[in-house]
């Protein structure tokens, strides 16, 4: 499978961003899809996830309210809707893929996307 992540830009805060992620799998309703995200000098961490066909959704405790995954199995396409953007969502945001395993841990995840930057100005 490959993903390719979009969306990302330069927002003040408050404002919101849409990112969109592609993916190349003939059947992307096989897999569970989840966004993670990358701040400077820190590691990677869990942001969101979504069951193969949208019926669960999660997500980490400091994005719950402002953050919406979902997706659109027949364009083979994942989003992440973001919202009150805060200066410490500045990452770059992954788009991520597995079969089984749990939502949260990137170890579970095998297959990701390249990466899209979002960077929040006070």
């Amino acid at each position: 499978v490959q993903l390719q992540a979009s969306g990302g830009g330069s927002v003040q805060a408050g404002g919101s961003l849409r990112l969109s992620c592609t993916a190349s799998a003939r059947t992307l309703s096989r897999y569970t899809m989840g966004w993670f995200r990358q701040a400077p000098g820190k590691e990677r961490e869990f942001a969101a996830a979504i069951s193969w066909n949208g019926g669960t959704t999660v997500y980490a405790d400091s994005v719950k309210g402002r953050f919406s995954i979902s997706r659109d199995n027949g364009k083979n396409m994942v989003y992440l809707q973001i919202n009150s953007l805060k200066p410490e969502d500045t990452a770059v945001y992954y788009c991520a893929a597995k079969i089984a395993g749990t939502y949260y841990f990137e170890r579970d995840y095998a297959y990701w996307g390249q990466g899209t930057q979002v960077t929040v100005s006070s």
